[in-house]
């Protein structure tokens, strides 16, 4: 029996004006999967975002969302957390708005380790804005901002997570689509901050530009520079130059902000 996406979707908003070829619907799928594997109440799970193509998602899921401004989902998330602690809380949004515009509500959200799940949809490239080059974009790369290669090195976003104190990182890619919502409802059972990184791609600002002949193509340089953390163990060094891990890469328990912070509250209340 087929899996009903339906019943997720917002009525009327459908079709989505994602590209053709562009991986953010694989990215949708994935998500609604991992809530319906949770058996989320809808009613009570927040997703937010900024301003971007992927930021357009939460506009498709009929959930509690909020689209929000440029850069700005981390904060407005930390709001709703903050208010209301016992619903669900995903954030969605592409590498520009979340670690550029949004850099600072990005680290910060990971250093309070505050229970959301942050999912970066990364395609390397500022879409909707005009192809600009993102702290995504690899070294060399051509953008609209840079017609003849990005002289910036790129994020590792995984690891920028990590150093800022998310104590859930994970990675995916559009490729592995089946992977999507495992890693994704993983991450929203993590109490604390998780980030899911999925790394996507942009046929129309980023591939054009940068001799990608076509989506296949583009989703096969996903497929064939990616590993498995468990695969990765079993080999060297220079089997590893050039690839990223997939899978979960970094987990462990600490304090979740908005528990600590109730008991500063009832502290104040007790002088």
């Amino acid at each position: 029996m087929a899996f009903d996406y339906d019943k997720y979707i917002r009525p009327g908003k459908l079709p989505h004006i994602w590209c053709p070829g562009c991986g953010h619907g694989i990215v949708m799928k994935g998500l609604i999967r991992a809530i319906d594997s949770l058996q989320l109440d809808t009613k009570n799970t927040a997703i937010v975002s900024g301003i971007g193509c992927a930021s357009r998602l939460p506009g498709y899921m009929d959930c509690c969302t909020l689209h929000t401004a440029h850069g700005r989902a981390a904060a407005f998330a930390t709001g709703v957390k903050m208010a209301k602690p016992e619903m669900n809380v995903i954030l969605v949004g592409g590498d520009g708005d979340g670690t550029a515009i949004g850099g600072n509500h990005f680290i910060h959200a990971c250093r309070r380790n505050i229970d959301m799940t942050y999912i970066i949809l990364n395609n390397k490239i500022y879409g909707m804005t005009g192809g600009q080059f993102s702290p995504a974009t690899p070294t060399g790369a051509k953008a609209s901002t840079t017609p003849y290669g990005n002289p910036d090195p790129p994020f590792d976003i995984a690891k920028l997570a990590i150093g800022a104190g998310a104590t859930f990182v994970a990675r995916g890619t559009a490729y592995h689509a089946t992977q999507i919502d495992k890693l994704i409802a993983e991450a929203i059972q993590h109490k604390g901050f998780s980030v899911v990184e999925i790394l996507d791609d942009c046929p129309t600002t980023y591939g054009r530009r940068n001799k990608f002949k076509s989506v296949i193509e583009m989703m096969n340089h996903l497929k064939e520079t990616s590993v498995p953390v468990k695969a990765a163990e079993k080999m060297t060094a220079e089997q590893l130059q050039g690839k990223v891990l997939t899978g979960v890469l970094y987990k462990e328990e600490k304090p979740e902000y908005t528990t600590e912070y109730a008991k500063v509250i009832e502290r104040a209340q007790a002088k």
